[in-house]
């Protein structure tokens, strides 16, 4: 593992405005992980707030309960899928809900995670810890079925010819490292696209993405958090990539979306009300000293979305 914080919080500034915060509000950061913006979060709750931070990393619990001991905080152990439950149990809706989706600094540089393709490990990728790995996925899955997962999930144009690499070599042996399945990706593509990015980047992505179900997830929680926001209350997102955050957009347009009657028509007939408002329309992205400080930063959007009196 590489050496300093445990995840550096992305556009935090920028996430703290976003989520407006009230110092007697409840907010809930359904993805924790090291607890950098649930810290910030929940040192502004000075007059009865609280803040609950959940993940599904065991270590990501560990360290922000750590972080946010001492802090109006309670720290969950759970995937951001029951984040209403967590609020429902509780009695309350939410001021402010955050995603920060997508891997953390501490995923990707703990090497027996098995994130990265920069280092060797055990072909993991599992965010919980438990289930499906994906080393279980690249050696029983057909062949179409992961050539599939590569194109669905990392938009992947070879990804044909990087299933077929994978199906032949895992004839002879199982795959078992991340290096062993970089080398089988690098083998797969044209020279050219080697010469590009890192040839294995979109396969890791698809890969991690199928290993914890992330869109099915994302789909859920989105729904979810927006049904547990109070009136005025703001969902923030963070999307590391096209897929996160075209779903994103798409459920904030649904939620804005008003009265959609014919213009031709004197009055509204099919009583539909916009449930939502977005602050800024479109996505904020990292600043040019961010980007220096962070390159982890590089690809991530910042959506806003305000719920709208019931």
């Amino acid at each position: 593992m590489t050496g300093g914080q445990y995840h550096l919080p992305v556009m935090l500034g920028e996430v703290l405005e976003d989520l407006n915060i009230r110092p007697d509000g409840i907010y809930l950061d359904g993805t924790a992980g090291g607890g950098g913006h649930s810290f910030e979060i929940a040192r502004r709750l000075t007059g009865g707030g609280h803040l609950f931070a959940m993940d599904q990393d065991p270590d990501a619990v560990a360290e922000a309960s750590k972080r946010l001991s001492g802090l109006p905080a309670t720290v969950i152990h759970a995937n951001f899928t029951s984040l209403k439950s967590v609020l429902d149990a509780n009695g309350t809706g939410a001021d402010g809900i955050l995603l920060d989706l997508g891997v953390s600094s501490h995923e990707l540089d703990e090497d027996a995670r098995g994130f990265s393709y920069h280092r060797d490990a055990p072909l993991d990728m599992r965010m919980s810890q438990q289930g499906r790995t994906a080393a279980d996925l690249v050696n029983t899955l057909e062949e179409n079925a992961l050539a599939e997962i590569i194109f669905r999930y990392g938009e992947e144009k070879y990804a044909r010819s990087i299933a077929a690499k994978i199906a032949a070599a895992r004839a002879e042996k199982p795959i078992e490292t991340t290096l062993e399945l970089a080398e089988l990706i690098r083998l797969a593509v044209p020279a050219k696209a080697r010469r590009d990015k890192h040839p294995a980047r979109k396969t890791f992505q698809a890969l991690r993405i199928a290993v914890n179900d992330e869109l099915n997830c994302l789909g859920i929680a989105l729904e979810e958090a927006f049904a547990a926001l109070k009136p005025h209350g703001r969902l923030v997102i963070l999307t590391f990539h096209s897929l996160e955050d075209r779903m994103v957009k798409q459920a904030f347009a649904k939620w804005c979306t008003g009265c959609t009657c014919p213009p031709s028509f004197p009055v509204c007939v099919c009583g539909q009300k916009a449930e939502g408002f977005l602050p800024h329309k479109k996505p904020i992205t990292a600043s040019a000293q961010e980007l220096s400080e962070n390159p982890r930063s590089r690809s991530a959007k910042l959506r806003c979305i305000e719920k709208a009196e019931t």
